[in-house]
């Protein structure tokens, strides 16, 4: 099992700030792929992935970055400020 979280716009087009799922994806590009097929909202959700950031474990990473033995995956936007 593997937490999802979602933050910002991320979050308010999927409509839940978090879930537990089940999953055989390999890398982060899988569960996206998963995740995408699942629903419309969330196929709209990571339509441009360049829009998008990753972190796994509270860890900055890449869309390429497996997943074996991660407990959390975070989806947000690229962070913006000073």
């Amino acid at each position: 099992m593997i937490d999802v979280l979602y933050f910002a716009w991320v979050r308010e087009r999927i409509g839940v700030p978090r879930e537990r799922i089940q999953t055989d994806a390999a890398t982060v590009a899988d569960l996206v792929a998963e995740l995408s097929a699942r629903e419309e909202r969330y196929a709209l959700a990571f339509a441009d992935l360049a829009s998008l950031r990753v972190a796994l474990d509270q860890e900055l990473s890449s869309f390429d970055a497996g997943l074996s033995g991660v407990r959390e995956v975070a989806f947000f936007p690229p962070m913006t400020g000073g």
